[in-house]
């Protein structure tokens, strides 16, 4: 079935939808309107709409989102974080990017934890979060199996991620990247916009940093590599709540946030072992 934008038009299944409906968009609300419709990808369509009919057990109560997950954060945010692609039970259950697995528990902790998030734990759309000077968002807007969206979805995708950053443009300093696969997807987006990435293009890494000037020198734009906060690299240790706090404020200093305040160790934060201090409810990694 079939279902309406906000505001009532049904668009298309039609691969062309992403790039022609994300030009037209004048501010990120109308983008992130927009972008809820798209139906671009068969194979994303299905997966996040029978995810949403099936449920898992511990959501059986939950009206799931099951449709494209938009950007979270403030149309004014000079960091961006992003991603991969939504969780099958978490952003796509929820209908905001992080919020409901593992990898949000993981994340948003550590925005806490450097005071650039309001609350510790995001559980929902109307949870009150709010971030100070960072949004989030992802090359891949929908749930996909397995978590492993293919190139082809991801480069449908992609103009929904353009004209976001573009949108940002004016005041964005720096980018922390989650993970190989969002690196990967973000280079060919800043080229295309008229950053000067060098050649070879800059190899992922924890930690990792790149200073871009666009073609009339001005810049630079920032980009901090970091493992995602997956459930595997968090229970791993891969990947541990300081290593990410540490990179998200690296992020922060660079985008020009005022002095980040480390929070670490308050009642709600990971410990030690890298576990959220609530219960936990078992979603996927995004």
């Amino acid at each position: 079935m079939e279902q309406a934008v906000p505001g009532g038009r049904t668009p298309p299944a039609s691969s062309r939808f992403p790039a022609r409906e994300a030009a037209r968009a004048g501010d990120l609300g109308e983008l992130d309107t927009v972008l809820a419709g798209c139906r671009a990808c068969p194979r994303l369509v299905d997966w996040r709409e029978e995810t949403g009919r099936v449920k898992r057990r511990a959501f059986m109560d939950w009206d799931y989102w099951a449709r494209p997950v938009p950007g979270f954060g403030p149309p004014d945010a000079p960091l961006v974080i992003v991603g991969l692609a939504p969780a099958a039970h978490g952003g796509n259950r929820t209908g905001r990017v992080f919020t409901g697995d593992p990898s949000g528990d993981a994340l948003f902790a550590a925005l806490y934890g450097i005071a650039l998030a309001s609350r510790p734990t995001a559980t929902d759309r109307d949870d009150g979060m709010e971030l100070r000077g960072v949004r989030i968002t992802m090359p891949v807007h929908c749930a996909p199996p397995g978590n492993r969206p293919t190139t082809a979805e991801r480069d449908t995708c992609r103009p929904w991620l353009a004209r976001e950053l573009d949108l940002l443009r004016p005041t964005l300093q720096a980018v922390v990247v989650l993970g190989a696969f969002a690196w990967q997807a973000l280079l060919p987006v800043l080229a295309a916009a008229g950053w000067a990435v060098p050649r070879p293009r800059p190899v992922f890494g924890h930690g990792a940093e790149v200073a871009l000037h666009d073609r009339a020198g001005r810049g630079p734009l920032h980009l901090v590599g970091s493992y995602h906060p997956s459930h595997r690299n968090m229970a791993t240790r891969t990947l541990t709540p300081a290593m990410l706090r540490d990179v998200l404020r690296r992020g922060a200093d660079l985008a020009g946030l005022a002095g980040p305040t480390d929070l670490a160790g308050l009642p709600g934060l990971p410990g030690p072992d890298g576990l959220p201090a609530r219960p936990h409810d078992g979603g996927p990694a995004t």
